[in-house]
């Protein structure tokens, strides 16, 4: 780019992680002029920021990569069965290397504002050092968990100790030996956290507002050979993933949860089979059940076996009831557990249930609750992010008429079309945007597919002598009727539940559940049709 005007390219990707990474790499194949914009030092995406320890996937590491290149697939050795942060951020930058893709990434470039300019069917991308790129299509590939949620704590800025927060972790580490630490937060990140941290702190408080469901999962090492094998099989397995409706075919947590929906109801299993359940499988006994995502009444016994099977972990009765969740099982992203219960078992760990009375403010010296005030030395902010849409609602983006996208969401809820494009948006592609299936998928799988037709998409364009390709209205309305009427009949849009999946986890977001889960097989072939058929929905100008 020169120094005095804007840098042009074909296409202008946002973030280098996951998503950036394969988009620079397939439309460069199509000769596409292409450069990624980061914000951040490196690659790598959420992976690369969120270090916090016991940081790991959900899926096996296998399934949890790129399908898109036999050599990176046969190059690359994973080493445990799934895989924790800094093996993942490792594979990101192995991927950058070996593709070559960091000379068309400019990293420390944070974009604030994108303005589509319709005389000339371009978009003006500004970032916060004041550069200018132009280009008349938009990969917007920023990341469905990458924008941490903060909390608003009266006397945060006063704590004397030491402040954390998990989307933003020291890269060398934080050593927490012999301090009094305070978790805030049990989701996901919290009960991948609390363990880690409860073998070094001296004491530890977590501060919990909503209890987690979770999974038993055993995380090991490859047995050697192993993984060769496997490698060896990656045609079957691949076909496999396609074939799933998650997109990933071996052991998950998603892939748990499809099991259930063929598993007896329990709403007609005897009391003998209920309690035979727990006390062969635990917590995972006590949900496994057909019912539980159909029937809110079959969720809530679900969730007093699961009290049941938690009461046969943690010693302590007023801490095990405490851990019971008060939301339907289902409605929030299941949660891997590597002894999170037993967790509570230690002598250095305090739960403390803000069900019982909240948090009124941290003070110089620890945290201060209706419930009485915690001295601590460290205080660990683990509370969720801002999905889906958090990332772009951050950036002032305009489209048609400087129409605000941020607007657009706030006032209709987080629509799309397909989690491709929003109306009004001419040129601006989503990668995974709300109504995709992202949320309740493998990742990797999906954004693989979503990469691969917005390429054929521009490149079919360009093809053709079109200039743009925006969403129609009518197009976008039909399909958050269709994405919303699969959910109606389940425990995920309970109103009980403030989860990721519908926004309700952020102050004044628009509640509405933000997935596609008739599952990715179905989910591609509407979209090779759509675009099959000249691609319906969208108007080409």
């Amino acid at each position: 780019m020169s120094a005095d005007g804007p840098g042009h390219y074909d296409v202008l990707v946002i973030g280098a992680g996951f998503s950036g990474l394969y988009a620079l790499h397939r439309l460069r194949g199509l000769g596409l002029r292409t450069l990624v914009l980061e914000k951040a030092g490196e690659v790598g995406g959420t992976w690369a920021v969120n270090r916090y320890p016991g940081a790991r996937c959900d899926i096996e590491s296998i399934e949890y990569s790129y399908s898109f290149s036999e050599e990176i697939q046969q190059e690359w050795v994973w080493t445990e069965t799934m895989p924790a942060q800094p093996e993942i951020e490792s594979y990101a930058n192995f991927v950058a290397d070996r593709l070559d893709l960091r000379g068309d990434i400019a990293l420390h470039t944070e974009v604030i504002a994108m303005t589509f300019d319709e005389p000339s069917s371009q978009w003006r991308v500004r970032t916060r050092c004041g550069q200018t790129f132009v280009a008349p299509f938009v990969v917007a590939a920023s990341g469905i968990l990458s924008v941490p949620l903060e909390p608003d704590i009266a006397g945060m800025d006063t704590f004397a100790g030491t402040s954390l927060f998990t989307g933003r972790w020291p890269r060398d580490g934080v050593d927490l030996g012999g301090q009094r630490v305070a978790v805030i937060g049990t989701g996901s990140t919290g009960v991948q956290l609390i363990p880690v941290v409860a073998r070094d702190a001296a004491e530890l408080v977590v501060f919990q507002r909503s209890p987690a469901f979770t999974l038993p999962w055993r995380v090991r090492p490859f047995e050697p050979g192993e993984l060769d094998g496997l490698k060896a099989g990656y045609a079957e397995i691949r076909a496999a993933q396609r074939a799933h409706p998650v997109g990933a075919a071996r052991l998950s947590a998603f892939s748990v949860l499809l099991e259930m929906l063929a598993r007896p109801p329990i709403k007609s299993a005897t009391p003998q089979e209920r309690s035979r359940a727990v006390e062969e499988h635990g917590v995972l006994g006590a949900l496994n059940w057909g019912d539980v995502f159909f029937d809110i009444e079959a969720n809530r016994m679900a969730t007093e076996l699961y009290g049941e099977a938690i009461a046969r972990i943690v010693d302590d009765p007023d801490t095990a009831a405490a851990l019971v969740p008060s939301h339907p099982f289902a409605c929030k992203r299941p949660i891997i557990d590597q002894g999170y219960y037993e967790t509570f078992n230690r002598d250095n760990v305090t739960l403390v249930d803000l069900r019982r009375g909240g948090i009124e403010a941290v003070t110089p010296t620890g945290i201060d609750t209706e419930q009485g005030a915690f001295e601590v030395d460290v205080i660990v902010y683990a509370t969720g992010f801002d999905a889906m849409t958090g990332a772009l609602s951050r950036i002032d983006i305009r489209g048609r008429d400087g129409v605000a996208l941020r607007d657009v969401w706030a006032d209709e809820g987080p629509v799309s079309y397909l989690g491709l494009q929003v109306a009004g948006f001419p040129n601006l592609f989503t990668v995974q945007g709300p109504g995709s299936p992202a949320a309740a998928t493998n990742f990797i799988a999906a954004l693989e597919h979503h990469v691969e037709w917005i390429g054929d998409c521009v490149s079919s364009l360009r093809a053709q002598g079109y200039r743009t390709i925006e969403a129609l209205p009518s197009a976008q309305e039909e399909w958050i009727e269709h994405t919303t009427s699969l959910v109606a009949p389940t425990v995920l849009v309970h109103p009980t539940c403030n989860s990721w999946y519908n926004g309700g986890n952020v102050p004044g977001k628009k509640r509405m559940y933000m997935g596609y889960t008739a599952g990715l097989p179905e989910y591609r072939r509407r979209c090779e049709e759509i675009a099959a058929g000249g691609y319906t929905g969208f108007k080409l100008s």
